[in-house]
């Protein structure tokens, strides 16, 4: 499928890339070999074939989740340099200082 150059400045266009002339007929030839090897993939028959959702083959990677001991709040804010009511105090985010 052969891109004509309007059609790549409409997709620039909608991209926001400026272009110049020279970069829209290079960019004409790659997209247009990028749209027929899509074509050449859409051709495959893969009616017989599963789809794959899992290519290497684990089921699970994570750990079960287990109870396991943890900080206690006291000990969580032991170094903390503010801490206020059992919280953490930090720096507002869309404060000023």
């Amino acid at each position: 499928m052969k891109l004509i150059h309007d059609q790549v400045k409409h997709v620039a266009k909608l991209a926001n890339l400026p272009l110049n002339d020279s970069q829209i007929e290079e960019y004409s030839g790659q997209l247009s070999k990028i749209l027929d090897y899509i074509d050449q993939l859409n051709q495959a028959d893969v009616s017989n074939i599963e789809p794959t959702y899992n290519v290497s083959g684990q089921n699970s990677v994570t750990r079960e989740d287990e109870p396991a001991k943890s900080l206690t709040q006291e000990a969580s804010l032991s170094n903390a340099p503010q801490k206020s009511d059992g919280f953490f105090v930090t720096k507002g985010v869309f404060q000023d200082e």
